[in-house]
């Protein structure tokens, strides 16, 4: 099973190339050299329960760590919301989340669909507000967005001539799988029954198996894929077009205690983040997220080997 829940890593070694292009902020001499006057912070990192965060938790701590921070790997917290009660609880004081979950389903800041975020940048401010409230702060957004889908097999949707999700409306009944969280949220099922409108689809709820492998046997009309899951360049599923816009902008942001930002420490933290987040485009998170899925390496490994690509570790 590849999304939000575990499963082993293969040990073996690997060699793994990625064409981005190379984007390095620079840390002027001045800035380093403060830094070394005092003390640097631990970054106590945690992640949500899925490979794509593993790898997210990796690459933003092993460059820290080629920086000098020490970090602590605390593994994975559970879903959005448990990682927000954990980060708030002081369990952790770093973690990679995705804007439009904490705008939507964590603050849930908007009062009506009308009023949702209408573009990548205010998503990103209704974000950070909420986590500024809790004495936490969002550092800069990657390019990549990884939102939810309505994913059906592509034969089965030309079948019921279905193109957009407000098509669906017009089916007698259609069923969509998705992890337990996805059912009450906004940006998941509960946007399909309460701003599409879709009373007659019904959930199931994701165990073990995969939502490619449930379309595959035809055990569900559609399911909730994700933007950088490597199925979604096989041309045998489609992505019905979210013409409400309910899954919203969901750029990743690393999450973390204002604390950690002080004085010239502070600064380079970000800048360090700041860098590894700036190369992070959907076809180098669809090529780690894939090296993944098929076991070519484990988080840790997929994550140096990028960072090493881009000289960003040694």
């Amino acid at each position: 099973m590849f999304r939000k829940h575990t499963r082993r890593a293969a040990k073996a070694a690997f060699a793994i190339s990625f064409g981005v292009a190379l984007l390095i902020g620079v840390i002027t001499a001045g800035t380093a050299g403060a830094a070394k006057a005092t003390k640097k912070p631990t970054i106590v990192l945690g992640t949500k329960n899925f490979p794509e965060e593993y790898i997210l938790g990796q690459l933003y701590g092993q460059a820290l760590q080629a920086k000098g921070f020490k970090v602590v790997y605390k593994g994975n917290f559970g879903n959005s919301e448990e990682a927000d009660t954990a980060i708030r609880s002081g369990k952790m004081n770093f973690y990679p989340e995705y804007t439009g979950i904490i705008a939507l389903d964590l603050a849930q800041t908007p009062s009506s669909h009308e009023t949702f975020p209408k573009t990548a940048a205010a998503t990103y401010a209704y974000a950070q507000k909420y986590e500024q409230k809790h004495h936490l702060m969002l550092l800069a957004r990657t390019p990549f967005v990884d939102a939810d889908t309505v994913t059906m097999l592509r034969a089965t949707a030309q079948a019921d001539g279905v193109k957009t999700i407000s098509d669906l409306s017009k089916l007698s009944s259609f069923n969509y799988a998705g992890y337990p969280e996805c059912q009450l949220r906004i940006t998941c099922f509960a946007g399909l029954q309460q701003i599409y409108h879709l009373s007659k689809a019904t959930f199931t709820s994701l165990g073990s198996i995969s939502v490619y492998t449930l379309l595959d046997q035809k055990q569900i009309d559609g399911g909730d894929g994700f933007t950088t899951d490597p199925q979604q360049k096989s041309k045998k599923y489609t992505t019905l077009v979210d013409n409400k816009h309910i899954f919203g902008y969901e750029n990743v942001a690393p999450v973390l205690s204002q604390k950690l930002l002080k004085g010239s420490n502070g600064m380079l933290l970000e800048a360090t983040c700041n860098n590894v987040s700036k190369l992070l485009t959907v076809g180098a998170m669809r090529a780690m997220d894939a090296a993944a899925y098929a076991q070519k390496g484990t988080p840790k490994q997929i994550a140096h080997a990028f960072l090493k690509a881009n000289h960003l570790v040694k």
